[in-house]
């Protein structure tokens, strides 16, 4: 049993998105410590916490607060549990039903009330104020500072403050956000603009920079012709309502690809750069640096609301800040959601293999979601296909190489949903002589609510950490189980953008097993 060890695979619960109040405070200290000693009684591994901008920098530029986190880190370290870092840029909330606002910093939004542009922009117009729009990323106009520059200082200063955690392996992963709700995308699908399930989302490269940047690179390529699209349809549109989308549409023609590969590069070159300065920042710490990719918010009632699983082939959208993969639409020919996301993923086109290669120079680990649903948990009329899209993410990211975390898309409790994760967490099974042939970097559970923690709902929770961790004792050693703990290099030379893009060949996915090996029964 000793070599079991090494299959085992990592358990992390998001803490609540509002843990520090938007007013830069750690309350509810002693509710949270108790929730953590649960956690503990688990044998959870650790949590994962969002460092909001919008908290830390909210003064001024460069007057960083970081007493709560402190505070916080502190009582986790405490309760001896790891910590996953998130360098949450955007906004949190602003969609109906959230229970927590953390908007940009004042002093960055100030600047967008004199240009609105430095805000992804839809073709109509609609300003998104959750982010940076990319097509700033170095321009100087925030204060003299790049935004670039800006998520750099803000990541040397964690590192300087939180030095005492990183350096007693404390904090194990730094996870930088790259977009909206911390994913390398565009805001394609903003609820607060109107978007609902299952629509096709909108591209958000309207904003001026882009636009200008679009037709500088229309020109260089001979079409000084060729325009932004202006037929792909509104938010809640439906492939083939619109003439870009539709079979046979403008997204096959040479506009359409060029418009397509112009907008997802934009999105890996994004990546790359804050990357690279997340590496400066931490280099010589012991942590991986992680990116999230494909990731939507659905919204709604409480940070971990009421959710009642119901098995049957309807899916139902609820509670706040649920996530999911971008895979409704997946089965149509246009994967038209992932194409305005950013992702120029087709049948004969893999739009996320090139994002793995981009981050293996990184050393990075690529965190996807939705790892608990099934294909026959969706409507039809979505033409969905969550296990498909997990299975491609994954094998890309394998293929080059790379570690591969991911997350549940919803709270729930059932052994159904736990025995998913499990599977796409060893998609081979279990290896009794040593590692596994295919294992994840870590899961990491959304979200931490006294509903977790309640009853039946922690009993199973408890069965399937100890199924993750493959029937194994709790290991505070991550090199006990396979996972080399060493300090975090530079980045290794850019990749070319032409290198990048030879990843977009398609290839048969990895084969995963039907079920998993080790089934949470209750």
């Amino acid at each position: 049993m000793a070599k079991m060890i090494l299959n085992y695979v990592p358990v992390y619960t998001m803490l609540p998105l509002g843990v520090v109040t938007a007013d830069n405070n750690f309350e509810n200290q002693d509710d949270i410590k108790r929730q953590l000693y649960k956690l503990r009684e688990a044998e959870v591994d650790g949590v994962m916490v969002d460092v909001w901008w919008g908290i830390i920098e909210s003064k001024g530029p460069k007057q960083y607060d970081w007493n709560a986190y402190k505070s916080l880190f502190q009582v986790v370290k405490d309760c001896g549990l790891k910590i996953q870092a998130i360098m949450s840029f955007h906004q949190c909330g602003g969609n109906v039903g959230d229970g927590v606002y953390i908007p940009l910093p004042q002093w960055v939004l100030q600047v967008g009330d004199s240009n609105p542009d430095i805000f992804y922009t839809n073709r109509r117009g609609t300003r998104n104020k959750e982010y940076l729009t990319l097509g700033i990323d170095n321009e100087p106009i925030i204060g003299g500072r790049t935004p670039i520059q800006i998520y750099s200082d803000y990541m040397k200063s964690f590192r300087e403050n939180m030095s005492d955690f990183l350096n007693a392996g404390v904090i194990v992963d730094i996870e930088v956000g790259l977009g909206p709700a911390g994913e390398m995308r565009y805001p394609s699908y903003p609820q607060n603009q109107g978007w609902s399930y299952p629509g096709i989302g909108e591209f958000q490269c309207y904003d001026k920079y882009l636009t200008e940047d679009f037709k500088k690179a229309a020109v260089d390529a001979g079409h000084p012709e060729w325009n932004l699209p202006d037929n792909a349809g509104q938010y809640n549109d439906r492939p083939e309502s619109t003439e870009f989308f539709r079979n046979n549409g403008a997204y096959l023609s040479d506009h359409g690809k060029f418009f397509l590969t112009w907008y997802s590069n934009k999105l890996l070159i994004h990546g790359d750069q804050i990357l690279e300065e997340a590496t400066k920042a931490f280099c010589g710490c012991k942590v991986k640096i992680a990116a999230k990719v494909s990731i939507v918010i659905y919204g709604s009632i409480s940070d971990c609301g009421s959710f009642i699983v119901q098995m049957t082939n309807v899916f139902l959208p609820l509670n706040n800040e649920q996530v999911s993969g971008l895979h409704w639409w997946y089965k149509d020919s246009s994967h038209a959601a992932e194409l305005t996301a950013g992702y120029y993923n087709l049948r004969d086109r893999d739009g996320y293999r090139p994002i793995a290669r981009m981050l293996s120079r990184h050393y990075g680990v690529l965190d996807f979601t939705c790892l608990e649903m099934r294909d026959y948990e969706q409507p039809g009329y979505a033409d969905s296909a969550p296990q498909e899209l997990v299975q491609q993410v994954l094998s890309g990211s394998w293929r080059e190489n790379i570690e591969v975390a991911g997350e549940n898309a919803l709270p729930r409790y059932d052994p159904n949903a736990y025995n998913q994760m499990l599977l796409n967490a060893r998609p081979n099974g279990v290896n009794r002589d040593g590692p596994p042939k295919l294992k994840m970097y870590g899961l990491t559970y959304l979200r931490l609510c006294n509903q977790l923690l309640d009853g039946w709902n922690f009993n199973v929770f408890k069965t399937f950490v100890k199924k993750m961790h493959a029937d194994q004792e709790y290991c505070p050693n991550p090199e006990n189980y396979g996972r080399q703990v060493i300090p975090l290099e530079q980045s290794k030379p850019k990749i070319p953008l032409d290198v990048l893009l030879e990843a977009t060949k398609p290839m048969e996915p990895l084969p995963f097993n039907n079920e998993t090996d080790m089934k949470v029964i209750v």
